[in-house]
């Protein structure tokens, strides 16, 4: 018995000092009058029964991960558009609405059913609609996708791979809630604390995510441990807090109630280059500033080490004079995405990729397009032309209705200081009518394409640093590319909508004539006519009354 008692006591602290915690958030003025906020939590644990007896880890996730044999999960809720052009690039970029991939075990024999399976669970874990996933909303990206944790080498990622989104789905405090339960210190203490859901959904852009994968700890990739990355991407506009000067509590609500007791970590990072053009102030002072040479791009970062402190901290940048940031260069590659065509028989999707550039840059572009939007590969034209020699590779999947949607991948070279147009042909289909959403007047939306790129360059590229391994090994990081992983904007079409008004008033007229036509026939069917006398005949007390009357 005491034998017993001593092993188990030895798994738990193997559990709790297996795990670890850390926190950090991100802050960066964006052009022209923008502010972004990103918030990492990340979890990590080395223990073999990792969710049997782990201290920090959320075991939700861990019974997630090991019940449907998952190597490496990715799942965003976005509400807004993140402006490329404009912004740089964010730290992770995401798609409008809900977008899930991942990568299962080899071993696993029938992935479609446990990608099901693994959709619906997360479905009622985040209080999310991905119970909506299935074989008709699904791919298989050949080219756009490639794992970034240990993955198996010797094996083909690309088979074991399942990717979905739902550009429809809203995000709300309902998805936030059981995020933050996910936390070792939930939303008491921490930087969770300042996750306020009333002010989060009043920015121009939120993103929440989760993204879990397994890290090789030697070259060889004999050991492993699993990642927990939860994040939080936020866009304020100065217009909104009626003030260029932003602090804790103008963003958040509230101060920041000190550090998670758990975290190992803590630490706030505030872009501080723009301080040269636009002067500011930052208060309180930071612990220090550093400089990182990423790239080619001069970064300075203003670092704060947050202690569990019992006194609320506001840290918040004063600014001398009204300014509007900008860019001083286009970032090296930027796209948009619009809708052609009139009329509700043909239309096209057009892509437009921007190479800024002085170099060739190579790129993946994936367009999903869904079942009852039927893209003709014959139509396919890449700056006009049908046959293009900047296509290196192609990837075409034919859609089936009702079963499997369209799917085309593009290997392109960009030329330098170009701009690449990528136009494909659709035709408009008719649905069933139990297929029409509630408001189907509103219009159909469309995923948003994948871009997948090796930069040249670190320029506009918002980068953190990598927990784990210290700030200094990487300050002065430089390397010949740099991969990104980017989704263009959504969009939406009309497609043929019966007039779904008529069966309404058609029963109306038809309820009132069958009303009117039925009444007087029943009277008629239903009812005897009897012939009463003409005169009526007198009681006793009438007769009697008129005998003395006489």
């Amino acid at each position: 018995m005491a034998l017993r008692f001593i092993s188990v006591l030895s798994i738990v602290f193997i559990g709790v000092f297996c795990d670890e915690f850390i926190e950090e958030l991100f802050i960066k003025p964006l052009p022209p009058t923008h502010l972004y906020s990103y918030f990492q939590f990340i979890t990590t644990s080395t223990a073999d029964e990792l969710f049997l007896h782990s201290h920090l880890s959320p075991r939700s996730i861990g019974e997630v991960i090991s019940r449907f044999q998952v190597e490496e999960l990715h799942l965003t809720l976005t509400e807004g558009q993140w402006r490329h052009d404009q912004w740089g690039y964010p730290v992770f970029d995401a798609a409008p609405g809900a977008e899930l991939y991942a990568w299962f075990n080899p071993r696993v024999k029938n992935i479609d059913k446990e990608w099901r399976r693994l959709s619906a669970t997360l479905s009622g874990l985040f209080c999310a609609s991905l119970n909506f996933i299935d074989n008709f909303n699904t791919i298989t990206p050949q080219m756009a996708l490639w794992p970034s944790g240990s993955m198996h080498s010797n094996v083909n990622a690309t088979t074991f791979l399942r990717y979905a989104s739902l550009p429809r789905e809203i995000v709300c405090t309902e998805n936030l809630t059981p995020w933050k339960k996910l936390l070792p210190c939930e939303s008491v203490k921490g930087f969770s604390a300042l996750l306020n859901s009333r002010m989060i959904h009043n920015t121009n852009y939120h993103s929440i995510g989760i993204h879990v994968r397994k890290v090789c700890t030697k070259d060889n990739c004999t050991d492993t441990y699993v990642e927990i990355k939860q994040t939080v991407a936020l866009v304020y506009d100065y217009k909104i807090i009626n003030t260029n000067n932003w602090s804790f509590r103008y963003l958040f609500g509230q101060g920041l109630p000190g550090a998670c007791p758990l975290a190992s970590s803590s630490k706030i990072y505030v872009d501080v280059s723009s301080n040269d053009t636009y002067p500011f102030h930052l208060s309180p002072t930071p612990d220090t500033i550093v400089t990182s040479y990423r790239g080619g791009s001069d970064i300075k970062l203003a670092i704060y080490n947050i202690s569990m402190s019992t006194e609320m901290i506001n840290i918040g940048a004063k600014y001398n004079s009204k300014y509007q940031i900008q860019l001083n260069m286009p970032p090296p590659l930027h796209f948009s995405r619009h809708i052609l065509g009139y009329g509700k028989e043909f239309g096209g999707i057009v892509t437009e990729v921007v190479n800024n550039y002085w170099t060739d840059i190579d790129v993946v572009v994936l367009e999903n397009a869904p079942w009852w939007l039927p893209i003709q590969l014959s139509s396919l034209r890449v700056n006009g032309e049908a046959k293009s020699k900047l296509v290196i590779a192609q990837y075409y999947s034919p859609g089936r209705s009702r079963q499997k949607p369209y799917h085309l991948e593009l290997l392109l070279k960009l030329p330098p200081r170009s701009t690449t147009t990528i136009t494909i042909d659709f035709e408009f289909v008719f649905l069933k009518w139990q297929e029409y959403p509630p408001d189907a007047n509103h219009g159909f939306y469309i995923g948003a394409a994948i871009i997948n790129a090796n930069l040249p360059t670190a320029r506009n590229y918002t980068s953190q640093p990598i927990s784990g391994v210290t700030y200094d090994s990487i300050i002065n990081a430089s390397q010949p590319w740099y991969p990104a992983l980017f989704r263009t904007n959504g969009a939406m079409v009309s497609l043929p909508t019966p007039d779904f008004s008529m069966p309404y008033n058609v029963i109306c007229l038809a309820c009132t004539v069958v009303a009117l036509a039925f009444g007087p026939l029943h009277n008629i069917c239903t009812k005897e006519l009897v012939l009463k006398p003409s005169g009526t005949s007198l009681s006793l007390i009438q007769k009697i009354s008129k005998m003395f009357n006489k």
